[in-house]
């Protein structure tokens, strides 16, 4: 049965030989004047050009690409957990009128069947829906004592069968799974399938050493750095500084300006640089809409201003996007090519799709989002 397509969709068309010109963001030199030439979808070329041929308005103008959120679990009263078609294109529709061409949406800890018809919606969502990458698969295998919003009462230790059929059952579409290390088999299954999606390091309270075992095993990511891990400490060291001691370990940051002070923001980048760091929204379905009662992953949620809590207080996702948390890094004195680095390429690289997306360069998809100086989105283009 046909599905009914919503108006992103419907009204989507092939772009024939189009030209974009303004300051075009380049991964090495930054903002250059330029023009981006796209034909039937795919960017065909990048002239440059000299600064006095650009127009007072075309000076103003930032091409960048299109945002990749990388960890997003809803938006507008839908969620990834309903394990709906509808709800994955209507979050589709909203990421994309924010400047975000490309995301996984994230599952939570819930009962091995939901799991598996998540994951059944996710392979036939990545075949048709604009923008989907791939599932992001947080819980259940993380620990109890850094569960956060997740319930408890469906955790388990990592389990490669139960993985084995979740990835099958995804189409082969799981792109990233969560681990706390310190759980009974979480360094042999990271070994086992660290070539089949990136192993991220999750809502746990491992320590120091239990955190590089498990880096050193191929583990490539951490969830959202700081929130659901052990504290730094400069005595004994705990999770994040041994993501902090790994150069190859990406560092996700929830940049709502509620999951992260802003001067533990600025020191992260500091510390890690523009090339490790992978800006989030971890937005639930509250984001965009009014105060009042949401749902995340089986719990009741309660959004007021630009929080999500549960009932016993616990801070949930976030109900910012993503475009708004790379706002909010500039807002706070992060330089504006330093977070579009991390909304863009860093999370293409993580996720093994730069090769299409994540830049502006020749033979890429022409995911493209055009913003003034002022950061408003003029349009995008997908």
């Amino acid at each position: 049965m046909a599905r009914p397509f919503l108006r992103s969709f419907k009204d989507a068309i092939i772009i024939n030989m189009r030209e974009i010109t303004g300051r075009v963001f380049t991964i090495k030199d930054g903002f250059v004047p330029g023009k981006v030439v796209i034909d039937k979808g795919i960017i065909t070329d990048i002239k440059l050009i000299d600064e006095d041929m650009l127009t007072d308005d075309q000076k103003s103008r930032l091409i960048i690409p299109g945002l990749i959120d990388m960890h997003m679990h809803g938006c507008m009263s839908f969620d990834t957990c309903d394990a709906s078609y509808e709800s994955l294109a209507h979050m589709a529709e909203y990421e994309r009128d924010h400047g975000i061409t490309s995301f996984c949406p994230a599952s939570m800890t819930l009962p091995k069947q939901k799991l598996v018809d998540i994951c059944h919606c996710i392979k036939e969502a990545v075949k048709s829906i604009p923008g989907i990458v791939g599932l992001y698969l947080e819980g259940p295998f993380i620990s109890c004592e850094k569960a956060g919003a997740q319930d408890r009462r469906f955790i388990k230790n990592p389990d490669c069968e139960l993985f084995d059929l979740l990835f099958k059952e995804s189409g082969d579409n799981i792109k990233v799974v969560a681990i706390a290390p310190e759980t009974e088999n979480a360094i042999d299954f990271i070994t086992s399938n660290k070539d089949r999606a990136v192993c991220s390091i999750a809502h746990t309270n491992s320590s120091y050493k239990q955190a590089i075992d498990a880096i050193n095993a191929g583990a490539g990511n951490a969830t959202h750095l700081y929130n659901a891990m052990t504290k730094t400490d400069h005595r004994e060291p705990g999770c994040v500084e041994a993501v902090m001691d790994s150069k190859d370990v990406f560092a996700e940051l929830i940049c709502d300006m509620q999951h992260v002070h802003p001067a533990v923001v600025r020191n992260t980048f500091k510390a890690l640089g523009d090339d490790r760091i992978i800006l989030i929204s971890d937005s639930m379905e509250a984001t965009g809409m009014p105060d009042g009662e949401y749902e995340l992953g089986g719990q009741k949620v309660f959004k007021k201003g630009r929080k999500a809590l549960l009932n016993d207080g616990t801070l949930a996702g976030s109900v910012s996007n993503l475009f708004d948390c790379m706002k909010n890094a500039v807002s706070i004195g992060i330089n504006l090519e330093s977070a579009i680095k991390t909304v863009t390429c860093n999370p293409a690289i993580a996720l093994n799709i730069y090769e299409k997306r994540g830049s502006l360069d020749i033979g890429k998809k022409a995911d493209i989002v055009i913003m003034d100086d002022k950061l408003n989105i003029l349009e995008v283009i997908t």
